[in-house]
């Protein structure tokens, strides 16, 4: 009794403290150096805000009441939005996926701040035989659109009353899935240099970005900003534009022209980028399967196999079992998180695990700062039960499990709060529990978080459609694939 009395005057005060406070949420990603660097140049002091940041809490040191959180730039509209922070600096792309899709929210675009700049594109394979927008305005009757814009691409389909379409939203790498899975994909690039690389064309630019300083319309009215809005003068970004670092975007090796004429008979596998990538690459060295240009270095999101009937795309595992279910890849090295978090939303899918691969162990845990009295999550359901976190914010990329996780622990009532990586940062101010991926825990432990629960060990799988494994036209070849990886997982 005496530790819940202890936590609950520590939140208030913490509460109290921070309501004094103004909260900025800062980019990570492809803003973060630029924006560092003016931020640096304003003279607003956040040390440490860099791209070998280890904590994403900031204090200003030049204004103590200021404090700053480093987000996935998706997160920061719907974090500022929803009045957790009072400004924010992103794209303006991200801005308008959430203010399309949701028009009546409380933000408001202060300032462009004049870098970051790009354009959001809708563009269609060069070997998809579209070359400009009449195309598709007086075209087929149905297109399939891939995107992480989801609202802004329907938007895009609505106003050009396209006749027929369907929208597929993805983590990421829209531009690998045209033409094959995919005959258009609305998403960000620098320029038309950068899409002629992925071997698109552009067909219109939908919206021209840079990155914009944001705020929440309430803090607006109810506190005084004005003292770090001066910091953003039109006179004083002017002045530091010049000094800013020169933004060049690396354009990897060119993907304009796929390795060879695809043939019908063709077994389509998908491989992970990010953290899997290099276990990934490291098991097919042993399984002796050359695939040339996936590399920790390579950007290349069409590498070339020695197999004339084996093509291979670069997407994001988050992706992955929803692809295999539409049958736009026919086997796929995914985790078993995010194949369960998938098969908890569609239990009637036909994606399974079909060999476990070994490599790339994680622990799906549930997390809490270490400023909240539990340790196991009886005693969390308990304070949601008493009131004392009511409702109880719940923060995953793993949603689906997180919803299965508190249903099967009779946890009510909660909210969650999807994000898009970088989900420790939500701790404890912007959520409450955490449903992570752990690999260590030296992360978890460096921000202050407590594991009260492990859900399960994922590792590394392979996954395929059950209904197309037995295809007249390959399944003999996606048989002897099959077998080839799951004999080298169990040699180990």
């Amino acid at each position: 009794m005496k530790s819940s009395m202890k936590w609950g005057v520590e939140f208030s005060l913490l509460s109290k403290y921070q309501q004094g406070y103004l909260r900025l949420a800062l980019p990570k990603g492809r803003l973060l150096a630029v924006t560092a660097n003016l931020l640096a140049k304003i003279g607003l002091g956040f040390k440490g805000y860099n791209a070998r940041a280890r904590l994403y809490r900031l204090r200003s040191t030049r204004f103590s009441y200021l404090s700053a959180k480093m987000f996935q730039e998706k997160d920061i509209p719907v974090q500022v939005a929803v009045g957790n922070y009072d400004l924010g600096i992103c794209g303006l792309d991200w801005v308008e996926e959430l203010q399309v899709g949701y028009p009546a929210t409380t933000l408001v675009k202060v300032m462009d701040l004049g870098y970051g700049r790009g354009n959001l594109y809708v563009a269609a394979s060069g070997q998809g035989g579209i070359s400009n927008i009449d195309e598709v305005l007086t075209g087929r009757n149905s297109w399939r659109i891939v995107s992480e814009y989801p609202n802004l691409a329907e938007s895009f389909a609505l106003k050009q009353r396209l006749r027929s379409f369907r929208i597929f939203p993805v983590w990421g790498a829209a531009e690998v899935y045209p033409p094959e899975n995919a005959d258009l994909a609305v998403l960000w690039a620098r320029g038309e240099e950068r899409l002629a690389s992925y071997g698109l064309t552009p067909l219109k630019a939908l919206l021209a970005t840079s990155a914009f300083l944001i705020a929440n319309e309430r803090s607006l009215e109810a506190k005084d900003l004005n003292e770090i809005l001066a910091c953003f003068s039109p006179e004083v970004i002017g002045e530091s534009k010049s000094l800013l670092e020169t933004e060049a975007e690396v354009i990897g090796s060119s993907e304009a022209a796929l390795s060879r004429q695809q043939r019908a008979d063709s077994v389509w596998l998908a491989l992970p980028d990010g953290h899997q990538q290099p276990p990934t690459v490291e098991f097919l060295s042993r399984v002796r399967i050359n695939v040339e240009g996936y590399s920790e270095e390579g950007r290349n999101r069409r590498p070339s196999t020695d197999f004339d009937w084996l093509s291979v795309k670069v997407v994001r595992p988050q992706d992955m079992p929803l692809q295999v279910a539409n049958g736009n890849f026919d086997l796929a090295i995914s985790g078993k998180d995010w194949l369960l978090d998938h098969l908890y939303r569609f239990p009637s899918s036909p994606v399974a695990e079909l060999a476990d691969l070994g490599f790339g162990r994680v622990k799906i845990v549930a997390v809490v700062s270490k400023q909240l009295p539990v340790t196991n999550i009886g005693e969390l359901r308990q304070l949601a039960k008493v009131g004392r976190l009511s409702p109880l914010r719940v923060a995953s990329e793993y949603i689906n499990i997180a919803d299965k996780y508190l249903r099967d622990n009779r946890v009510s009532p909660y909210k969650l709060i999807p994000t898009w990586g970088a989900s420790e940062a939500f701790l404890p101010e912007d959520a409450d529990l955490l449903i992570e991926n752990s690999q260590t825990g030296r992360t978890l432990a460096r921000h202050n978080l407590r594991v009260i629960d492990t859900l399960f060990e994922s590792r590394a799988c392979l996954i395929g459609n059950i209904n197309n494994i037995d295809s007249p036209t390959k399944g003999g070849k996606v048989a002897s694939l099959i077998e080839i990886l799951r004999q080298a997982a169990e040699g180990g």
